[in-house]
């Protein structure tokens, strides 16, 4: 058979993995927090059909090696920062840096982390995620609490009725990596460290001056549409031309199957 019917197969599963991530790429663009992925590929084994031949007689400075296609090796995440975009919300909360929130998440031994600022209350006052995860550093508000402050460097203050100084809720806390993009995605924003991730490290507001929290904005996903509109028109293409190989392909093996002596 053909080289060129496998290696263009090759390429049109490639590209609808590329496509598939780019998909959910554009359906997590309002998402809070999320960060986009990227596909990249690398070229598979190469068959040698003649070596480069150097020696007294002869000088061939140019063999002949014949590709057999690609394949995805790795989907990186990018941590770009996302625009912030404001709520005028005292609870919600953007991440400016590199670093992220640890939220406690029942089952789990272990905290999870999440560039997803957007916090509430509970019934017993605690500062927690939309799925009622409660986030590391912060005590329970009492009741009847007004006037709710997130510092930059984290810090939780409040007043209540009967006080004239504010009230320390605690500092929210956050953790780096030495490399995110290993971090384990579990879904609902969250990710768990891993091998690859390196183990969490404690930020220190006042050592590191490179990460800041910004109160009553959210960090939207860095996803940028028209961005990904041209990756997808260039899978889309890139698909149609590995199709049209195989189709090529095909009527060149009908042709030889329809010689006659």
């Amino acid at each position: 058979m053909m080289r060129a019917l496998y290696t263009a197969s090759t390429g049109m599963y490639a590209q609808q993995l590329n496509v598939d991530t780019i998909a959910h790429n554009m359906s997590n663009v309002n998402t809070i927090g999320f960060k986009k992925q990227r596909v990249e590929f690398q070229d598979l084994l190469y068959q040698t059909i003649k070596r480069p031949a150097a020696n007294e007689d002869i000088n061939q400075p140019v063999g002949m090696q014949v590709g057999l296609g690609v394949k995805p090796a790795a989907i990186t995440t990018l941590f770009s920062q996302g625009n912030l975009q404001a709520t005028d919300n005292p609870l919600d909360v953007a991440i400016v840096g590199s670093g992220f929130f640890k939220v406690e998440v029942p089952g789990r031994d272990e905290p999870l982390y999440t560039r997803n600022g957007a916090f509430k209350l509970d019934a017993e006052g605690n500062l927690v995620t939309s799925d009622g995860y409660k986030v590391v550093g912060v005590e329970a508000i009492e009741q009847g609490a007004y006037d709710i402050v997130i510092e930059k460097n984290g810090r939780v203050t409040y007043m209540l009725p009967d006080s004239d100084e504010p009230i320390e809720a605690g500092q929210i806390e956050l953790a780096k990596f030495t490399n995110p993009a290993g971090l384990q995605k579990i879904g609902s924003s969250l990710f768990a460290p891993t091998a690859n991730s390196g183990e969490p490290e404690d930020w220190d507001p006042e050592e590191d001056n490179t990460i800041y929290l910004e109160a009553g904005y959210l960090e939207m996903s860095n996803v940028q549409i028209v961005e990904e509109m041209v990756n997808l028109i260039t899978a889309q293409r890139a698909y149609e031309i590995n199709s049209k190989v195989i189709q090529s392909s095909d009527e060149m093996l009908q042709t030889a199957s329809n010689l006659r002596r």
